[in-house]
């Protein structure tokens, strides 16, 4: 008998204990975790970091009021009330590319054990807690191995080992721990629009002796990406993801990849701009910042970035249901106010098409172009 499943099975984010990717540094005290926290973290600043700890303050009251001070060059200090809840974590570390924590006192999914002789109590105490060691850091170089540690992890003496002022090298294995996990790319061709102004499915029209929507998914599956049409109507085509969040227009055809994939990036690509091309798109992918929430394109003349020739990273999305639940649906509102990569290109590139004579004029122009390629 089938069991009855009450909720649906939704893809998740590939998610650690409390962020995406982190990692609890153990075995000292706390004086030397957060050190060697602050020289790494100079090391990574390319990055977005944060690192989890817990307040040594005693009698530390409940507040009545949460208080969220804001320093004008725009630092944020927030005193406030609450419990840790793993869930809530995620959501506050979804935009860090990496999270370092306190391992004294809360436990990572990924440890570096640091050896220090005068915590070896510690260490036996949270012995189980050592399942993931990336590697080994020596606060004195002939510090040994716990007896206890290798019988339980006989392989632990294998682990790359450092010591803690060889800061170089430990801020480059985490700079490749951070890599490890850079989402992978996929494409997203957006048909199904209303195309009103057009009179007839944008999608369809023939710029290059086929379907646009065709050409656009070749351009994409040039760049060896993986790639899907966004549809308005349910689906069940392999090649199509049928939206799920219904009239939203292409804010709802993002949001349904996401919801396909939450741990892939989605390059995001409408089929009224038929100047984009195999260069436009290699120079997008070549200035892809995943350490941002979206990498765009913006023309030169343009105030505003082109949120349908765009790079949304997962931690996108979270942003992206935060503006839906304050009853926006407009992708380029949230890439306006969000720290994102922008590629600046010429205008021509990336002009819309959308009625008959732009159509036209476009495929004209397109051929003019053709034929020049062609003479020379």
């Amino acid at each position: 008998m089938k069991k009855h499943q009450k909720h649906t099975n939704l893809e998740r984010r590939d998610n650690d204990n409390f962020a995406p990717n982190e990692i609890a540094i153990l075995g000292t005290n706390c004086n030397n975790i957060s050190n060697l926290v602050q020289k790494v973290s100079e090391k990574l600043a390319d990055y977005k970091l944060a690192y989890f700890d817990a307040s040594h303050a005693k009698n530390i009251e409940e507040n009545k009021l949460s208080e969220y001070v804001f320093h004008h060059d725009g630092n944020l200090q927030i005193t406030t009330s609450g419990n840790v809840n793993k869930f809530e974590q995620r959501l506050k570390f979804a935009q860090y590319d990496y999270v370092f924590i306190n391992g004294n006192h809360y436990q990572g999914a990924k440890q570096i054990l640091i050896l220090d002789e005068a915590k070896e109590a510690s260490v036996l105490k949270r012995l189980d807690q050592l399942d993931a060691v990336q590697f080994i850091v020596k606060l004195k170089s002939e510090t040994a191995f716990f007896d206890f540690l290798v019988e339980k992890y006989p392989n632990i003496k294998n682990k790359i080992c450092y010591t803690i002022n060889e800061v170089d090298k430990i801020a480059n294995h985490i700079h490749n721990l951070i890599q490890e996990k850079i989402a992978p790319v996929k494409g997203l061709v957006l048909v199904g629009g209303k195309s009103t102004r057009m009179g007839t499915d944008k999608s369809e029209l023939n710029y290059f002796g086929k379907p646009q929507k065709n050409h656009v998914k070749e351009i994409l599956e040039k760049q060896n990406l993986q790639t899907f049409y966004s549809v308005e109507n349910e689906s069940h085509k392999v090649d199509e993801i049928s939206d799920k969040f219904l009239n939203l227009g292409p804010f709802g055809g993002i949001c349904s990849a996401f919801q396909k994939d939450p741990n892939s990036a989605w390059l995001v690509l409408a089929t009224d701009v038929p100047f984009v091309d195999d260069k436009i798109i290699q120079q997008l992918l070549k200035c892809r910042n995943p350490s941002k929430a979206a990498t765009a394109i913006k023309g030169k003349s343009k105030e505003f970035v082109e949120p349908l020739i765009t790079i949304y990273e997962p931690k996108a999305y979270p942003i992206l249901l935060q503006y839906l639940a304050q009853g926006y649906s407009c992708p380029r509102k949230m890439l306006i106010n969000t720290d994102v990569e922008i590629l600046e290109i010429e205008d021509d590139f990336i002009r819309n098409v959308n009625t008959p004579e732009e159509f036209a004029a476009a495929k004209e122009v397109l051929k003019s172009s053709l034929r020049g390629r062609m003479t020379k």
